[in-house]
């Protein structure tokens, strides 16, 4: 029954957009060749003799796009990198289908997170008033462009250079999608060369990591994609995985075939407003909120990764109802992981995805869930406003421990609903937005910003967001502090500033309360959250400074009262490039000092250099680590191959080394190896429980093939 009604949504919105299709056309679309409303011609479209942008712009230097990433808008708080790795997923999807900006649509663009809705804007007016964009470095023509959507846009955008064609609106024909689309088979692998205590007695499967990943694309307008995948100690083929890979994924995506914006049949991420009612996607942290001053992203996209978390499964669509109106649908059955109560009711619903022993296997879809929701949106010019309802039908009751204190207003029952009100208006100078939703009991959460940025050289930022702590969504994730859209209420002011030329001042302060219990937190308890870096960058040199103060509370030993769980990080980098921009050679520096209970303190010093020729890359880092404890641990970035990502934490003593090899071995081949190595100097045995190694050294060996043709 539930196969039928996702049969017929999906019908009724083709059905829909078929009425108005045009003839479909025979080839991708091409540049604009829109004349200029104002009579500009290209000699007025060269840049200005503005040092600043020009330097901001070489400053790409042969970079990788998750190296610039990491340096604008990396973090280093651990609560973040969840979201961090939704985002490295989407990003790593668009450099590999890049959107043509002479015929991108809004939509397109507000993919890319970094951007905020002014300049989205303005890239559309620039292409509307001047016609096709002819080089990328065009681009610093752009006034409300910074150093970080400078340095971003090129890996993800790209520009037709045939300026004579001009840009259709059909959609194309099967039989061009098929010649001109673009196919990607991927494999990739992980070899241990050690063993976990859980490999002799314990996990079901072997050690190994692996995954088959197939995308098809054709521009921005039709995409399908597979994936499979397996967690090292894992089954393979046998027990629970009898039909093999642990995970499935699997989409079909269409654009713009008249009414129908946007469709996408199989697995999914959805948000709507801000997140509060709903967003299977990712938040943006509190530094790139800095970036794109706090525009929401990602209406509805593939799930094309290998997660198991904040999906749908079934059927979404987007159709355009008149210029200004759009309705979004949708509708999903999926199987979910919980821990069962004694009764057979779910305690919590599980997200990790690991299915490596028997009572990890024991809960593998031993839930379902029926979700259905819409968005009907308005936007007109600067203006902006949608209502959106999601429904949600658990097969088992949610029953969570309710008896602790801090899971006292945790979700629970069989049936949830939300609804909310998303509203905003855009001015060149200013941006207000915001969001308020209320629960199936009418409990309340809001959030609102407000962003100023009056030239190039400033912007302010302003968020203030209010949830109640009796407020649940299933599928909320918005801006906070804490780990959810419940129990919080706070500000938070940032800027970027460029006081001095080849000089660019990011801060930003945000204060957070909970008026109810936490994890850890057993009554009222407070959080500031303070940030500065600046960045210099002249020539071929790049300084970089960081300083973060992170005050929290926690309880004390004893339960008896809050004590303070303070963080205090600091980052001092220092990056060159020389003319040929071959190679890169980074050298950078980590301080943290942490206090909780006792006092301890961490340091690390880290080296990398990137080698680029033209069909091949090496990527080598090594860094020593030196911390008191867990508390002091400190991160640094390393190189991940396509799709991947990761982030660990180091601490006590000891050294990490990577190398990372790229080759292009032919125009559709791509074989890129990874190896990386920690030894620990304060250790003989490397985790706990059925993750431990017993000796103090850890390696790996990743491997990945990509054929594109």
């Amino acid at each position: 029954m539930k196969t039928r009604l996702l049969a017929l949504l999906l019908l009724f919105t083709a059905t829909l957009a078929a009425q108005e299709a045009p003839t479909p056309g025979d080839r991708e679309p091409h540049s604009d060749s829109r004349e200029p409303r104002d009579g500009s011609t290209l000699q007025d479209r060269q840049p200005q003799d503005d040092s600043r942008r020009h330097l901001l712009f070489e400053s790409l230097n042969g970079l990788t796009w998750q190296e610039v990433y990491d340096e604008v808008m990396g973090t280093d708080d651990s609560e973040e990198h969840e979201q961090t790795a939704e985002m490295i997923e989407v990003l790593q999807q668009l450099a590999d289908n890049p959107i043509d900006l002479n015929s991108a649509s809004r939509d397109d663009l507000e993919q890319l997170p970094f951007l905020s809705a002014q300049q989205v804007a303005d890239i559309e007016e620039y292409v509307y008033r001047y016609g096709p964009v002819l080089t990328m470095s065009e681009l610093r023509m752009i006034r409300s462009l910074d150093y970080t959507q400078l340095a971003l846009l090129p890996y993800f955008t790209a520009v037709n250079h045939t300026i004579g064609d001009t840009t259709t609106e059909r959609f194309p024909r099967l039989s061009s999608i098929a010649r001109y689309g673009r196919h990607t088979l991927t494999a990739t692998g992980r070899v241990p060369l050690y063993e976990r205590k859980g490999d002799h007695n314990g996990y079901l499967g072997y050690r190994y990591r692996h995954s088959l990943r197939y995308d098809f694309s054709y521009g921005q307008r039709v995409k399908a994609g597979f994936i499979a995948a397996q967690d090292a100690g894992e089954p393979f083929f046998s027990g629970g995985n009898a039909w093999g890979y642990d995970v499935y994924s699997y989409y079909i995506q269409v654009k713009d075939l008249g009414r129908l914006k946007n469709a996408v049949l199989g697995k999914y991420k959805l948000s709507a407003g801000m997140g509060l009612v709903l967003n299977a996607s990712f938040s943006l942290g509190k530094q790139a909120t800095l970036q794109n001053l706090g525009r929401q992203t990602l209406a509805l996209r593939p799930h094309s990764s290998r997660s198991e978390a904040s999906y749908f499964q079934g059927a979404a669509a987007t159709v355009s109802l008149s210029k200004p109106l759009s309705l979004t649908l949708f509708a999903s059955y999926r199987p979910i992981d919980a821990t069962l109560n004694t009764d057979n009711s779910a305690a919590t619903l599980v997200t990790s995805g690991y299915h490596r022993t028997p009572a990890e296997m024991l809960k593998k879809h031993n839930t379902h869930m029926t979700a259905t929701g819409t968005q009907l949106q308005y936007h007109n010019g600067g203006w902006r406003a949608a209502v959106a309802a999601v429904y949600t039908h658990l097969d088992r009751p949610l029953h969570p421990n309710r008896n602790t204190l801090y899971r006292r207003h945790y979700a629970h029952g069989r049936d949830f609903i939300n609804a909310s009100l998303s509203y905003g208006y855009r001015h060149p100078s200013f941006t207000i937005a915001g969001e308020t939703a209320i629960d199936r009991n009418a409990h309340l959460a809001t959030i609102n910003t407000a962003s100023y940025h009056p030239s190039s050289l400033l912007s302010i930022v302003a968020v203030q967001r209010f949830y109640s702590y009796r407020y649940t969504s299933l599928y909320g994730n918005s801006f906070s502090e804490g780990s959810g859209v419940q129990n919080e209420s706070g500000i938070y002011l940032g800027a970027t500033w460029k006081p001095l030329p080849y000089t660019t001042l990011l801060a930003y302060a945000d204060y957070a309360h909970f008026p109810w219990a936490r994890y850890l937190v057993s009554q009222t308890s407070d959080a500031w959250d303070l940030f500065l870096q600046t960045d210099y960058r002249r020539r071929r040199w790049q300084l970089t400074g960081r300083a973060r103060v992170h005050l929290r509370q926690r309880d004390n030993s004893t339960k008896t009262a809050l004590t303070a769980n303070n963080d205090y990080r600091a980052r001092l980098s220092v990056t060159y490039t020389p003319p040929s921009k071959l190679w890169t050679m980074k050298t950078q520096a980590d301080l943290c000092r942490a206090f909780y209970i006792v006092p301890s303190k961490g340091w690390m010093v880290s080296q990398h250099f990137t080698y680029s020729p033209r069909q091949w890359q090496l990527n080598l880092m090594a860094a020593y680590f030196n911390t008191d404890n867990y508390q002091s641990r400190l991160y640094v970035y390393e190189h991940q191959l396509a799709h991947e990502f990761s982030s660990p934490a180091y601490y006590g003593r000891g050294m990490r080394l990577l190398v990372q090899a790229r080759a292009d071995i032919t125009d559709h081949w791509r074989l890129t190896l990874r190896a990386g190595h920690t030894k620990h100097f304060d250790r003989n045995t490397v985790g706990t429980g059925l993750q431990q190694i017993n000796h103090s050294y850890q390696s790996d060996i990743d491997l990945q093939l990509r054929y594109r043709f």
